[in-house]
């Protein structure tokens, strides 16, 4: 899996980590991580502090390959934010988007509030189960206590 690192240096160790910033889901879908750290072995001399690295890992965690990000961070501007391009590029509809997701709101208030009914009506179902089963019992009781 292809990751954004950044080149860091342990405080207690002094030695040299590779902290991940983000890893690539698809060509144009990367997630933050929290956290994710990989030692970096300190005999490499090309690594210095705050290099941002793209670093291709195993799925072990092994680093399989790694890459300053320079020319990936300039192609990005590059490509979607200088002159304006990056609504064109990605070929997003804002207001098609913006109803979209409102329909999808719309929609879920509405299972949520036939959720909340439907719950309504199970547990009114379940009182009177309970009143039911407590007057059968008493009616046996009482069946029982007249046969003797």
């Amino acid at each position: 899996m292809l990751h954004l690192a950044e080149v860091i240096r342990d405080t207690d160790t002094g030695k040299f980590l590779l902290n991940l910033l983000a890893v690539e889901e698809s060509k144009l879908q990367w997630t933050f991580c929290n956290n994710q750290y990989i030692p970096l072995d300190n005999d490499d001399d090309n690594f210095k502090e705050g290099l941002l690295l793209l670093v291709e890992l195993n799925n072990q965690g092994q680093i399989l390959r790694c890459q300053s990000a320079k020319d990936w961070i300039l192609n990005l501007l590059k490509e979607y934010l200088i002159e304006g391009n990056f609504r064109s590029n990605i070929n997003i509809n804002i207001p098609e988007e913006e109803a979209r997701l409102e329909k999808w709101r719309q929609e879920l208030t509405s299972q949520s509030q036939d959720l909340t009914r439907i719950r309504l009506e199970v547990e009114t179902r379940r009182e009177e189960l309970q009143e039911l089963e407590q007057t059968l019992s008493w009616e046996k009781e009482k069946l029982k206590s007249q046969h003797q």
